[in-house]
């Protein structure tokens, strides 16, 4: 039977649950990808963002989200994954403080303190398919 301490089973359990958000936000949004990118559009249209790049980035952004969920819960590039979804929710917490959406900015604060201490224990990383890292 695996024996793991607690900090590594709390990491691994950490790691599968953010992979699991992440994955799901791309599995839900797959079948709909045509009205997120509309509904992104409409969404903001009164901000300075170019209508172009808020194109390009509903287009992208739940592959992104899926393809770190999918890292996090092989535990495979953890470290650089966790990172990508920091900058990812740096993006969102962008694009929600340009609508004053507070609400969910401090949604998304949570979802960064939550990845920061991911990366701050990323040495407690197990069952994973990283090389496991040295004692």
């Amino acid at each position: 039977m695996l024996k793991l301490t607690n900090p590594e089973l709390a990491f691994v359990l950490g790691r599968l649950l953010l992979g699991v958000n992440f994955l799901t936000h791309f599995l839900v949004r797959l079948p709909k990808l045509a009205g997120f990118k509309t509904g992104l559009l409409k969404q903001f249209a009164a901000t300075p963002l170019p209508t172009p790049l808020v194109g390009i980035f509903a287009t992208v952004l739940p592959f992104a989200e899926g393809a770190i969920g999918g890292l996090l819960l092989l535990g495979l590039f953890t470290r650089p994954a966790l990172a990508a979804a920091m900058l990812m929710m740096a993006s969102l917490v962008f694009g929600s403080s340009l609508l004053e959406q507070w609400d969910t900015v401090g949604t998304q604060m949570l979802y960064g303190l939550f990845i920061f201490a991911l990366i701050l224990h990323c040495q407690h990383n197990r069952l994973c398919l990283d090389r496991p890292a040295a004692h």
